[in-house]
Parts: structure tokens; C-alpha cells; sequence
């Protein structure tokens, strides 16, 4: 029996989701999108699950995004796209802080799961591109993602041109958190896994759905809805805790409550 197409694996406090299509670039199939809903919701229910690491297998590529030749005419695409769409916002709303890994080139309906992620860590000989309109599409859904992560005249000489970026040009724009080298990948991911993994993991969620939430707001309703989400982190037990663990001068013991 072969293995599926996504798969999902539990490494020390974080669930790993990694795309197992290395023949066709890690493209996207719709057994990948099912499966990747699945795994989000296997994810947010499991008390040992402090953050999500998405990666792919290989080296070559971490996604290249719809894989257009499987697709079944217009009508298929575009409830490929839809089902696309649904799971950017699935990300969006995630409880849990998620991290990429970026092992390879990222094109495409790649570049919107990389960006769906809070932390993106990158080899630095890897590629990234928005590919639509040299096929006459256009990166929409993706685009909502570039525009909230780049500036503005970066983001649409990214789309109109097609241009392939290097990966510290995707760090300077603001699009990954860090090129690495090739051999320091893992250790960097999974130093950020470890880091995020001691925190007090219902600030982790209530911060995550927060700053989410006021990134739309005007100024002043942001800083009141805030303040509101100050307070009830405030009162949990975790940041009590957590303060007289730093008075006492020993490790927090978190109980996600």
C-alpha cells in the first residue's frame, strides 16, 4: 500500500505535516487538501501539540503549488480553488502557532501555505515565485497573502514579472523569517519548536487569535480590543504562574489554563 500524499507525524511537541509528492514537485492533489484539514483538526485537539511544522520530502522543491495537469477542466480547478481558499483561512484561524520549513523551490499555491505559516525558515538556495501569468492565471487568493507580508510595489513586481526570487530576497521583503544554510535548517527549526513549545500555551493561543484579529481593526478599536485580550490573558493561570515562577526564581510549570 502506498503512502499517502500528505503525511503527519508527532515530534516532540509539535505535529509535522509534510507534503509526500516529490515526483511531481510536491504539487497540490486533492488528497492533499482533504488530508490537510484532517491533520489541522488533529492538531488543534491534541493537548501535546504546541505548534505545527509544515515541510515537504526532498531537497528540490517544498511545494509548486496547483498541480495543474491532474486538474479536470475549469470546473475542477476551481473547486480545487475553493477548497484552496477554505484552508488559507483554516490556517488563519489555527489556535496553534505554525512554522514552515521550507526544504526547496516555493511557487505558487506554495507560496500561500508558506505565508498561512507565523514562522518561515528557508534554505537558502531555495526559489520563490508567483509562476500564474506565464500560464494566463493569476495569483488571487496567493496574492492577499503577498500583499499582507510585502510592500506593496515588491509584492506586484513579484506577480506581474514572474520573477523567480532568491531566498534573501524573500527574507528582505519580508516574506520568510530566515534564509539558512542547507545543514543548519533543522536545527533552526526545531530550535524554534523547542522555544515555542516552553511557552505558556493558552497565551500562545489567545496572542495568535488576537494580533490576527486587530490586524484589520483601525488603530484605536485595535488598542482597546487589546487591552481587552491583555486582561484575560492576565487572569488565567498560566500568567500567574507564570509571574511567581519568575519571583521565585524556578521554571513555570504551564497547565494551559
Amino acid at each position: 500500500m502506498s503512502e499517502p500524499e500528505l503525511l503527519y507525524e508527532i515530534r516532540a511537541n509539535a505535529a509535522w505535516i509534510t507534503i509526500n509528492r516529490e515526483s511531481r514537485r510536491n504539487a497540490l492533489s486533492q488528497e492533499i487538501l482533504d488530508l490537510f484539514f484532517e491533520y489541522l483538526d488533529r492538531a488543534a485537539a491534541d493537548d501535546r501539540v504546541r505548534a505545527v511544522c509544515l515541510t515537504a520530502v526532498g531537497e528540490k522543491s517544498f511545494c509548486s503549488g496547483a498541480d495543474l495537469a491532474s486538474a479536470a477542466g475549469a470546473q475542477g480547478h476551481m473547486a480545487g480553488a475553493r477548497k484552496y481558499a477554505e484552508l488559507l483561512k483554516k490556517m488563519a484561524g489555527f489556535p496553534k502557532p505554525m512554522v514552515a520549513r521550507v526544504n526547496g523551490h516555493c511557487m505558487a499555491g506554495g507560496m500561500g501555505f508558506m505565508l498561512s505559516c507565523d514562522l518561515v525558515y528557508a534554505k537558502e538556495d531555495a526559489k520563490f515565485g508567483t509562476p500564474e501569468l506565464n500560464v494566463g492565471l493569476f495569483p488571487m487568493m496567493i496574492g492577499a497573502l503577498i500583499f499582507r507580508n510585502a510592500g506593496r510595489k515588491k509584492a506586484l513586481e513579484m506577480i506581474y514579472t514572474a520573477r523567480m526570487l532568491s531566498a534573501s530576497e524573500a527574507e528582505q521583503m519580508g516574506l520568510i523569517t530566515r534564509a539558512v544554510a542547507s545543514e543548519e535548517l533543522d536545527r533552526v527549526v526545531n530550535e524554534a519548536l523547542a522555544a515555542i513549545a516552553a511557552k505558556a500555551p493558552l497565551a500562545v493561543k489567545i496572542g495568535r487569535q488576537a494580533l490576527a484579529n486587530a490586524e484589520n481593526m483601525p488603530l484605536e478599536e485595535a488598542l482597546d480590543y487589546l487591552c481587552e485580550q491583555l486582561e484575560a490573558v492576565s487572569s488565567t493561570e498560566d500568567a500567574m504562574e507564570g509571574m511567581m515562577a519568575f519571583v521565585q526564581k524556578r521554571p513555570p510549570q504551564w497547565k494551559g489554563r
